[in-house]
């Protein structure tokens, strides 16, 4: 065993390099099954973020599936999800470049179903008695005003798309019945957003394919319905947050009743970002399979539907999703706190576990790794706020005598999102390097029940501002880091928490924001449809409370703002705009502060190629290794920082 080097926090060697996480990392989602045949994405960072379907036959081989340059990602909502269906051996998937649904054949190229138009599509099904795909189509060529939204059918001959039904602002989740004569969906209206307010409806499916009259069965304002799914007898489940948590349910035709399935302090549901979500599957129809999330860590469980007695399957994961059945196995993707994101496949009798593939080739010695700590903090109005804690980790490595670690705190996005402990490269970039890392379950976060989700209603830029500081603070005062070297990050949501804790906070002495708004206004009057009411439950109603986005804007408290700040942005983020940033990033420099600014030119909302993740990271700390003072160990491209000395 080597001797370990005295150097201060910050100046630490580390093996996680930037070129390493972009080099060997890809992204893992969207597992699919047919027949004995897996298929999943893998997100590409080396392919400019391309996403590629691929699949592993039954002999075990492993081959990529879409062509070059054929994405496999759909822009319904703009975050997309449900992108691609699989049956008996033929693909239909949403390319990136012009959104229509293509077709595709084994050993064979593409082909379009749909034609070129505006429309994009999502969450397909296969109506196979009717030979056509059943999905959600947003379409931006029927309106002046904003897309409008619809559930679909899509012949497979001809491409001819046909509605089904429309009227509501926002659709999702189409579940044919078992024997194909219903159709169950989900659907809501602005201002809601789905973890707010859905309903859940079924119609029977007439004889010329049209819908019948619907039924709503559960849902309402107050109320969010996600995940149905039908039984293989044709029993309709689904989630619900009717009691404060994501509980599973079911619908009993006879006398429209709801039965709860098992009661528990635990999310078996999600907030509805991304289409495509599955948290449970029927191995048949008394067992079902399922995931929920308690205390911020993911669980895998068997549910009996008869018994109503749920058992927990021991796994090594704290995140699970993508759940499939296949046979008397379970094929998922899976994340744990030392280990990279794994597609793998799980012997439900005997519990083995089969790694198909994972999202990073590295091997790296555990004594680089930071395992992160469940922490709980008090905050504001005797309430309790939540956040995964990561101490510097670097074997090689101490430092001198009393010096504490700077910290950086990460606020995450949505902000209906959640931060978890799932194995992540890019934090652990930071802990090796020496510095502590806070991911920040602040109030509005799902997977603390309805209530807590709720906190955040009409506080947006106060509670969540609050939860970072205090967790911060709470930190400090235990004397685990460096009170004057704290640190704060987000994206997106994350940016405005991050902008609006460093303008109306003294506590943070460097922030980052990335894609982050400035300006709550400008989002919500320059947004796209899925968010553009988003708002309204958020901070208050617009225009009529137009005071309240104005005085919680940080592009409105430049004044306030008394530290340096680095920006990372996408000139094509049609979620928040450049503007967002440039206008932020001005004002900083006629007020003398340091600030630099990096823009993306061919990046949207949220970056995918590995040349501006690794320009991103690495800028971050290199910005932060200026401003707090301490030596990069390692060569990094310097950042334009303008008013620093």
């Amino acid at each position: 065993m080597s001797e370990q080097q005295i150097k201060p926090f910050g100046s630490w060697k580390s093996p996680i390099t930037s070129d390493l996480i972009t080099s060997s990392t890809i992204g893992l989602g969207s597992v699919a099954l047919d027949g004995e045949d897996i298929y999943w994405l893998e997100g590409r960072p080396t392919e400019g973020g391309r996403n590629v379907l691929v699949r592993r036959s039954r002999d075990g081989k492993i081959s990529d599936i879409t062509p070059q340059p054929f994405n496999v990602r759909t822009r319904v909502h703009e975050y997309g999800g449900g992108s691609f269906l699989i049956a008996d051996g033929t693909i239909y998937f949403s390319n990136f470049a012009d959104q229509r649904l293509y077709k595709q054949t084994q050993n064979a190229d593409p082909q379009p179903l749909t034609p070129e138009s505006k429309k994009r599509y999502a969450d397909a099904i296969l109506d196979k008695s009717r030979d056509r795909l059943i999905c959600v189509c947003e379409d931006h060529e029927a309106s002046e005003t904003e897309p409008l939204n619809s559930l679909v059918g899509i012949d497979l001959n001809s491409g001819e798309v046909e509605i089904l039904a429309s009227g509501s602002d926002f659709y999702s989740s189409p579940r044919l019945s078992p024997d194909g004569t219903k159709l169950a969906w989900i659907d809501w209206n602005h201002p809601n957003m789905p973890w707010d307010g859905t309903q859940l409806w079924v119609a029977t499916i007439n004889p010329d394919g049209s819908l019948g009259e619907a039924q709503e069965i559960a849902g309402g304002t107050e109320e969010s319905v996600c995940a149905p799914l039908w039984s293989p007898e044709g029993v309709l489940y689904f989630a619900s947050d009717r009691a404060n948590w994501w509980n599973l349910y079911r619908w009993n035709p006879q006398g429209n009743e709801i039965e709860p399935l098992y009661e528990m302090e635990a999310e078996f549901g999600y907030s509805h970002w991304v289409f495509g979500v599955q948290p449970y599957r029927f191995k048949s129809e008394r067992e079902l399979i399922c995931t929920y999330s308690q205390n911020g860590s993911g669980n895998l469980a068997m549910l009996d539907t008869q018994a109503k007695t749920l058992t927990t399957l021991e796994t090594p994961y704290t995140s699970i999703s993508s759940l499939k059945i296949k046979g008397n196995s379970l094929v998922f993707i899976a994340g744990s706190p030392t280990e990279p994101t794994q597609l793998v496949e799980m012997d439900l009798g005997s519990g083995e576990i089969e790694i198909i593939k994972q999202s990073s080739t590295l091997e790296i010695d555990r004594g680089y790794l930071s395992v992160p700590r469940a922490i709980a903090f008090p905050t504001e109005n005797n309430q309790t706020a939540y956040a995964w804690y990561y101490p510097p980790q670097n074997k090689d490595y101490t430092t001198p005598d009393g010096e504490l670690p700077p910290l950086l705190v990460k606020s995450h996005g949505g902000p209906t999102a959640a931060a978890s402990a799932t194995f992540n490269l890019r934090i652990q970039y930071w802990t090796s390097r020496g510095f502590a890392f806070l991911d920040v379950n602040y109030g509005g976060s799902t997977g603390y029940g309805r209530e807590y989700r709720q906190r955040l209603n009409g506080q947006w830029g106060i509670v969540d501002v609050n939860d970072c500081a205090n967790a911060a603070k709470y930190l400090a005062e235990q004397g685990r880091v460096d009170g004057e070297r704290l640190a704060i990050a987000g994206g997106s949501a994350g940016g405005f928490t991050t902008l609006a804790a460093l303008a109306f906070r003294d506590l943070f002495k460097a922030g980052a924001s990335y894609y982050g708004v400035s300006d709550l206004e400008a989002l919500a009057t320059d947004t796209h449809k899925f968010e553009s009411r988003y708002l309204d439950g958020l901070i208050g109603k617009y225009p009529e409370e137009k005071e309240i986005y104005d005085a919680r804007s940080p592009i409105y408290a430049t004044e306030r703002l008394s530290c340096p700040i680095i920006f990372f942005q996408g000139l094509e983020d049609k979620v928040v705009p450049p503007n967002q940033a440039e206008k932020m990033v001005e004002a900083l420099k006629s007020k003398g502060l340091p600030v630099a600014y990096v823009p993306f030119p061919e990046e949207q909302h949220g970056f995918r190629r590995a040349e501006n993740i690794k320009r991103a990271l690495d800028g971050e700390f290199y910005f932060y290794s200026r401003v707090f003072g301490f030596k990069c160990a390692d060569a990094i491209a310097p950042v334009e920082i303008f008013n620093l000395e």
